[in-house]
C-alpha cells in the first residue's frame, strides 16, 4: 500500500512503517509547495492510498465528500518523530481494516 507523507511530517517517519507499506514524502515525489487540493489529486493519480499529515486545518480546506484519496491527520502535542512513531501501528491497522474511510484522525493521548 502506497502512503504519502505531507511536507509537515518529519520525513524520518517513513522508515518506521512496516515493509508492506511503500512510504514516500511529498519532497521525494517532487511535489513540494503543491496546494493540498492539487496534491490530493496527483497523489491519487499516482496510486497513493493516503496522505499522512499533521495539518489539522486540511479537513476544513477540502471537500471531504470528494477526497480522491484518504487523509490521515496525526494529532500529537508536538509534531516530532518521537511523538509520531507510536501512531504508526494505529495508522496501518486503520488503513487495513477500513480502507474506504476518507478522513482519519489519530490522536496521541497526553
Amino acid at each position: 500500500m502506497k502512503l504519502l507523507l505531507d511536507e509537515s511530517v518529519d520525513h524520518e517517519l517513513a522508515a518506521h512503517f512496516p515493509e508492506r507499506f511503500e512510504v514516500k514524502t511529498v519532497t521525494e515525489m517532487g511535489w513540494s509547495g503543491t496546494d493540498n487540493g492539487e496534491l490530493l489529486r496527483i497523489a491519487a493519480a499516482a496510486g497513493f492510498k493516503a496522505l499522512i499529515t499533521v495539518d489539522k486545518n486540511i479537513e476544513f480546506q477540502q471537500n471531504l465528500d470528494n477526497l480522491p484519496t484518504a487523509v490521515i491527520i496525526l494529532s500529537t502535542p508536538r509534531s516530532v518523530i518521537d511523538y509520531l512513531k507510536p501512531l504508526i501501528k494505529e495508522v496501518t491497522s486503520t488503513l487495513e481494516s477500513d480502507p474506504g474511510k476518507k478522513l482519519i484522525k489519530i490522536r496521541k493521548a497526553i
